[in-house]
């Protein structure tokens, strides 16, 4: 990417001019992390913004020190190497005092924040007051929608592996799974017994899906959230409790619930999967595209028509829109992000570095005439 980026030549219409578009470095960007992806999130902000010529402070978050520690020798060994000064990667540990100090202040151009909508809307607030540039990756409510036509055991290995792996701790998490009437006892039969079969416990440990929860107030929300879907009409399938060992670990669970329920818009960061049903490929879209997140998506069908209208303008909303795979799992090399409550940044991708550049379009006068455009003539 160094070694790419480039501008454009425009060819001008005043005779003896020539046009370019120049891509500078902004200075300084911020980047703020999660603590579920405390290493790739940063990778992937701060190799794009180095590259492009700019210096990163970096606010690790305050549950994962000793990563943002650790992540920063790294890179100052490698800067000292290479005769660099290692102040040009800056990291700090704390809480939200300095992601706000980082916010405010006008020598960081950019602000790149990785969290929740409620956080990230805060600090676009704050960035945008002083004419800054954000880049939001927030919270994600993502689909899978599996029609009559598809591979159910397929789909069954893949709801399991984005509904339950790293404990539904990951903004692409499938937290509603959508089926059509036909297959939707068939295949909440085939999921509920696929789950009976989840190895809870160290996820270092091989073979283990479903490791703990983050911290003791994760727990805490998980617990609160399924007495909330109680009170909304869910219907406990599987799971909903906390396992009584050491460490915040609870069950992975199933809920039967209607789209409409007030709960089914919000995150519930943590391995619980709404079940709903629907008759058409259109009412489906509706109810994936109902809530206000829009990160990603994902059907599962064998149709081509079905395939290419979930792609279209007339389908999924979301940033990132799958068909026969699950939610998570996104490769690096395509634009990662969402709209809407999702905060609409895009990480990697083609263009991606453009973002931590400033444009500067150049007109170059190499004649002695001062010509104007689109044949304006003021006599």
């Amino acid at each position: 990417l160094s070694r790419q980026l480039n501008g454009s030549i425009i060819p001008s219409e005043r005779p003896n001019h020539m046009m370019m578009e120049v891509w500078n470095p902004l200075g300084v960007v911020g980047v703020i992390t999660a603590f579920n992806f405390p290493c790739a999130v940063l990778g992937w902000n701060a190799c794009i913004a180095l590259v492009c010529g700019n210096c990163v402070v970096w606010k690790g978050a305050p549950t994962t020190p000793l990563i943002t520690i650790a992540m920063t020798k790294i890179v100052a060994s490698v800067f000292e190497k290479n005769n660099l000064p290692s102040a040009i990667f800056t990291a700090f540990c704390g809480g939200a005092e300095i992601g706000q100090a980082i916010a405010l202040d006008t020598r960081i151009p950019l602000v790149s924040f990785t969290g929740s909508t409620k956080v990230g809307q805060m600090v676009q607030q704050q960035v945008s007051a002083r004419f800054g540039k954000c880049l939001l990756e927030l919270s994600g409510n993502n689909a899978i929608i599996v029609m009559d036509d598809a591979d159910i055991p397929l789909a069954v290995r893949s709801v399991l592996f984005a509904a339950v792996g790293t404990a539904g701790q990951r903004c692409t998490t499938c937290r509603r799974l959508l089926l059509h009437e036909s297959i939707y006892q068939t295949f909440l039969d085939q999921l509920v017994e696929v789950y009976k079969q989840v190895r809870i416990g160290d996820p270092m440990e091989k073979g283990t899906l479903l490791g703990p929860l983050h911290t003791t107030a994760s727990k805490e929300s998980f617990l609160k959230g399924i007495q909330t879907i109680r009170s909304q009409g869910g219907k406990i399938l599987l799971g909903g409790s906390s396992i009584e060992s050491e460490g915040n670990f609870v069950q992975p669970t199933i809920v039967e619930i209607s789209p409409d329920a007030p709960v089914v818009r919000e995150e519930l960061f943590g391995p619980v999967l709404y079940a709903m049903k629907f008759q058409t490929l259109k009412e489906a879209i509706e109810i994936n595209n109902s809530v206000p997140q829009g990160l990603s998506s994902s059907i599962f069908t064998r149709k081509p028509d079905a395939i290419f209208k979930w792609i279209g303008p007339h389908g999924s909303d979301c940033g990132i829109v799958n068909v026969n795979i699950p939610t998570n799992g996104a490769e690096i090399g395509g634009a990662f992000g969402g709209e809407k409550a999702t905060g609409g940044g895009r990480e990697a991708g083609s263009d991606s570095w453009k973002q931590y550049m400033r444009r500067a379009t150049c007109t170059i006068n190499y004649g002695s005439e001062l010509p104007l455009a689109q044949g304006i003539n003021f006599g």
